[in-house]
């Protein structure tokens, strides 16, 4: 598959660096424009969609922080290239897919493309498509407590649960139960039931999944037609059981 991508920089030499090193050992990338400030930056990606965004951090009048606060419901995924160690935690806090270091090491070039590669060709074979309608075989019951008792489910039945503080709502076909567990309780002991956290609020049976929504985590759609958020750092575990 070909990225789309594009790069944002306020030097011209940078620019040209990378535009080059893609060319010679990144085939897969197709550069679709450059930018070299936020707001340009802004309109170029409005204007092609771009599936990656290599980001320089420091520009004129802005910088990075500022253009990705300007795209919240960003589809693309960032690869940050700067001069700068000391912005690293804060593309972590952004979701950055990779951050590289100028002068642009070309192994570590060529691991950033890979990855991105990887995270958006899930999501294509995900994106608006209705998934069979069951992945994989779940068998089992589980135990529910409750403040005065407790109910036995089939697994089979659950089609995601939702944290309440120090207790879990869980949803099934019909009906909602309580549960006087917290929802990390349920994490593990339905885990083996491909149940995945897909935020820290929600616990969605993966069987039941029948949508992907793309976006800086996206959102799936379950078979009963509720959509639920998926966290930015939780989205490629979520991929990786559509392998």
């Amino acid at each position: 598959m070909k990225l789309k991508a594009v790069i944002i920089d306020d030097e011209i030499t940078g620019r040209e660096i990378l535009r080059n090193y893609l060319r010679d050992y990144c085939n897969q990338v197709d550069v679709l424009g450059e930018a070299g400030s936020v707001s340009e930056g802004v309109e170029l990606i409005e204007k092609n969609t771009p599936d990656l965004v290599f980001l320089d951090v420091e520009m004129p009048f802005g910088n990075a922080f500022d253009l990705l606060e300007k795209m919240p419901d960003r589809t693309f995924e960032t690869v940050f290239v700067t001069a700068y160690d000391q912005y690293a935690k804060d593309a972590l806090n952004q979701h950055a897919a990779y951050y590289l270091m100028k002068p642009i090491n070309i192994d570590e070039l060529i691991n950033a493309v890979s990855y991105v590669e990887e995270i958006v060709s899930k999501e294509e074979l995900l994106h608006d498509r209705i998934l069979s309608s069951s992945v994989r075989k779940v068998e089992g019951k589980i135990t529910v407590p409750q403040l005065d008792g407790f109910q036995v489910l089939n697994v089979s039945e659950i089609l995601y649960c939702t944290a309440d503080d120090n207790y879990t709502e869980i949803y099934t076909g019909d009906r909602k139960i309580v549960a006087s567990k917290t929802l990390k309780f349920f994490e593990e002991s339905l885990g083996a039931y491909y149940f995945v956290r897909i935020h820290k609020s929600f616990l969605v049976n993966i069987n039941e999944v029948v949508k992907y929504r793309k976006g800086k985590g996206g959102s799936v759609v379950i078979s009963n037609g509720k959509e639920l958020l998926v966290s930015a750092s939780r989205k490629k575990e979520l991929l990786s059981y559509f392998e």
